[in-house]
């Protein structure tokens, strides 16, 4: 089974273009869309959600008041400043103790430390994740709440389950749409997987991200490409990710020319493949052979395995 990450390292670079138009050429493939804080694969995929799932991740104090004596050290000694006195003549001791439910990062701390039993340290709800059908195999996707935490445990669940699917369906490819980024949610994506695919711009911002992502594939052992998107845009910054990629023996497989096609297809909610130039196709379809090829071969750089 092969898992194919495609990423960015910032967005608005064109991985989601990208791997829609891969997912036309992968044949049936399990799709999963990790970019959890602000997913978008299936604005241009069409689909139909067969599963919706609540998301608990994690877990969030509330003060219980009929046990409450407002001793403080619960304010004294949360860190992150989520739990607060409140005047309220409601109460004997005139005040209240209350936690803020988008400051509280779910540690635990307050309700070690009660000797009332004060603290009610329960689960809550992150987010909701999704599995839908489409023409091109079964798509796993997922919303974060608002301000909500731990998308990295949503991604590994999302990609647990995608493995689950393959396996059922015997599939052997995943393709993956990864967040941008080199934090928690993107760390989860790449862990265990085959192959990753950077796409990059010529753009100051790209390029430094791009370098970071470089960095975390090369510690997980993954073998990694680049794809150069928009590279007639700045040609001078087109050089620097050039020179990069050969300072660091990463190969470029392939260079796509700026092209309004890819937002022709997003307004259409549809794929570049079905709106492209015929040239520009043959382009994406070179690229996606060598990720293919890298990706069953194992790439470039040394493959080391990490349980998730």
């Amino acid at each position: 089974m092969y898992e194919i990450v495609i990423a960015s390292g910032k967005g608005g670079t064109g991985k989601t273009s990208l791997t829609r138009a891969f997912a036309e050429l992968a044949g049936p493939a399990v799709l999963v869309d990790c970019d959890v804080d602000a997913a978008n694969l299936h604005l241009i995929t069409k689909h139909r959600v067969i599963e919706e799932h609540d998301f608990y991740g994690g877990k969030r104090a509330s003060i219980n008041m009929e046990r409450c004596v407002v001793c403080g050290i619960c304010v004294d000694n949360c860190r992150f400043d989520a739990i607060k006195m409140i005047p309220d003549m409601k109460y004997s001791f005139g005040e209240r103790v209350e936690v803020d439910p988008l400051a509280c990062e779910g540690c635990g701390l307050c309700a070690r430390l009660c000797q009332l039993d004060a603290v009610d340290f329960h689960e809550v709800k992150n987010g909701q994740w999704y599995l839908s059908e489409t023409e091109l195999g079964p798509f796993l996707h997922a919303r974060l709440g608002t301000a909500e935490s731990n998308s990295g445990r949503l991604v590994t669940l999302l990609r647990n389950r995608s493995r689950e699917i393959a396996e059922s369906k015997g599939l052997d490819m995943i393709l993956i749409d990864g967040p941008p980024g080199i934090g928690c949610p993107t760390i989860a994506t790449l862990t265990n997987a085959s192959y990753l695919l950077i796409v990059t711009e010529p753009s100051l911002s790209a390029i430094h991200d791009m370098e970071r992502l470089a960095d975390l594939a090369a510690h997980f052992g993954i073998g990694t490409g680049i794809c150069l998107n928009k590279f007639d845009i700045n040609e001078k910054m087109g050089l620097q990710v050039e020179r990069f990629a050969a300072s660091r023996n990463i190969p470029i497989l392939g260079r796509i020319p700026y092209d309004n096609a890819f937002t022709t297809a997003q307004l259409q909610g549809t794929s570049y493949m079905q709106v492209g130039s015929h040239a520009g196709i043959g382009i994406i379809k070179n690229i996606w052979q060598e990720v293919r090829m890298n990706a069953v071969s194992g790439g470039s750089g040394l493959k080391r395995r990490f349980a998730i």
